[in-house]
């Protein structure tokens, strides 16, 4: 039934760590002086922080909102083009940074609940660009002092309710994880849908942050993550599969709060066709060939964006999918997670659907 004219969209809640991405192309020297890698990311150690000046006096680094729940955030917004359709909460320093995110947040209509702080600096996020592949050296700093007291306050506890759908990044699990199991329990006790990212490798090697995922594991109704995430899941949860079909097969059948929602879990490989596994079984989505790549910081976080518009947008799995295909490729062809000179996905009806 289409009835866009008079049925909102589902509302999209989340929490993340907002950060000003510090972007630039260097070469392999470059990455090998700070021992990172291509395509992963890491959370900075005092060892790690001189890449900051070193960008900045070196690199002549461009400077994007970025944070990878922030990102999807604001791609669902972008794409899904709805007053109030997604509302996002994080913890930025009250400086320049911290206005450029809420500026760049403004920009594209995303609703923000910031807790703003004086004891720490907004967060920050190398961007290490090598032929169009990155690596990211993330120093959380105000991230980090996020406060299960701010999601329990007036204005997050109003979005949480109003809200049908939910998303908070792994990333989040270092540091707030009474944040996400409120959320959590409070999407399974109303029978909402709660999504989460597998965001990075690490999450699934350290100890604490792996019981932190397995905690809330249980509760997730949509796992997104990409084949180098899914091949550090399927080892952390001792499937074994090795094979990333097998392994989202796997961990679509793992144990659920809410056995009557089956879980599905979505792995992205680049280029490569996209799986969605549910406990039936698997499917493949091709990727579409031909897109220029800029710069693929943020193309996981834009397809997220993509296919949770189409969600929300009450689409079917392959439609959200392809729209976020089409939200990947239109990030990759730019610097960053930028695309406001872009067209939107055109859905095949551009109707909400019940």
């Amino acid at each position: 039934v289409r009835i866009h004219e008079i049925m909102a969209c589902k509302k999209l809640f989340c929490i993340g760590n907002p950060l000003l991405d510090i972007s630039a192309d260097v070469d392999q020297a470059f990455l090998d002086k700070y021992g990172v890698k291509l395509n992963n990311a890491i959370m900075c150690e005092e060892k790690d922080l001189p890449v900051f000046e070193d960008l900045v006096a070196n690199k002549s680094p461009l400077y994007i909102a970025g944070g990878a729940t922030q990102n999807t955030a604001r791609v669902a917004q972008w794409q899904t083009n709805s007053a109030g359709a997604v509302t996002y909460a994080g913890s930025i320093g009250k400086d320049k940074f911290g206005k450029q995110l809420k500026d760049a947040a403004d920009a594209d209509g995303l609703t923000t609940l910031y807790m703003e702080q004086d004891t720490a600096a907004t967060g920050t996020c190398a961007v290490l660009v090598v032929n169009g592949e990155r690596s990211l050296m993330a120093n959380l700093a105000a991230a980090n002092d996020y406060k299960i007291s701010w999601t329990q306050s007036a204005p997050v506890t109003a979005a949480i309710e109003a809200a049908e759908m939910y998303y908070i990044a792994g990333f989040v699990l270092t540091h707030s994880v009474d944040s996400i199991m409120h959320v959590c329990k409070h999407s399974d006790a109303k029978g909402k849908t709660m999504i989460m990212n597998c965001s990075a490798p690490f999450l699934f090697q350290v100890p604490p942050f792996l019981a932190a995922f397995k905690e809330a594991w249980e509760y997730l109704d949509i796992v997104v993550g990409n084949e180098s995430e899914a091949e550090e899941m399927g080892k952390a949860f001792g499937f074994t599969e090795t094979d990333v079909k097998g392994i989202a097969l796997a961990a679509a059948k793992m144990p659920k709060k809410n056995g009557a929602k089956p879980r599905m879990v979505v792995i992205t490989q680049g280029s490569l066709s996209t799986i969605v596994a549910t406990p039936d079984g698997v499917e493949e989505f091709a990727v579409p060939s031909g897109v220029k790549v800029v710069d693929t910081n943020g193309a996981g976080d834009a397809f997220c964006g993509g296919f949770f518009s189409g969600l929300m947008q009450g689409k079917s799995i392959k439609d959200s999918v392809n729209c976020g295909h089409y939200t990947a490729g239109v990030v990759i062809g730019r610097s960053g997670c930028q695309y406001s000179d872009a067209d939107r996905y055109s859905f095949p009806s551009e109707a909400c659907e019940i």
